[in-house]
């Protein structure tokens, strides 16, 4: 069963429905049945791209409301080190951090709405790069 995870930033966007595969991850973050992994440079870039005024709209979240929650995401984030960097692996320099998580915390899975982005990262590092839909159906096995 995948419990170690890293989250892409592009999952915690996904806090726009609260319907959609992206807030039942984070839901079963909340309840612990996941463990989710990250690196004080991943975490602020959550908080960054979460308080960006685009996503303010889209969420609905006020500053504080963004405060709590990454107060409360804080709390359950098995913080991670990186040793190791390895770029680049990945298109994005930006998701190199994603990935350097991922490794260094070694992580199962890495979850993204960009599969394709990481995929061949994922594979040379044996780490899953999933969908949050398909970790959601993976979770109900």
């Amino acid at each position: 069963m995948l419990r170690r995870i890293v989250l892409d930033t592009s999952v915690l966007v996904g806090l726009r429905s609260r319907s959609g595969a992206s807030h039942v991850v984070l839901r079963l973050v909340a309840s612990r049945r996941l463990v989710p992994l990250a690196t004080p440079p991943l975490f602020l870039e959550y908080e960054e791209v979460l308080k960006r005024p685009e996503h303010q709209l889209a969420h609905r979240l006020t500053l504080e409301q963004i405060d709590e929650l990454m107060a409360e995401l804080a709390a359950l984030i098995e913080p991670v080190e990186v040793h190791f960097l390895w770029r680049p692996q990945v298109r994005d320099p930006k998701d190199e951090m994603v990935l350097e998580a991922a490794v260094n915390g070694q992580a199962q899975a890495l979850i993204t709405h960009n599969v394709s982005d990481f995929v061949a990262a994922g594979e040379r590092f044996s780490i899953k790069v999933l969908r949050p839909q398909e970790l959601v159906q993976r979770m109900k096995r």
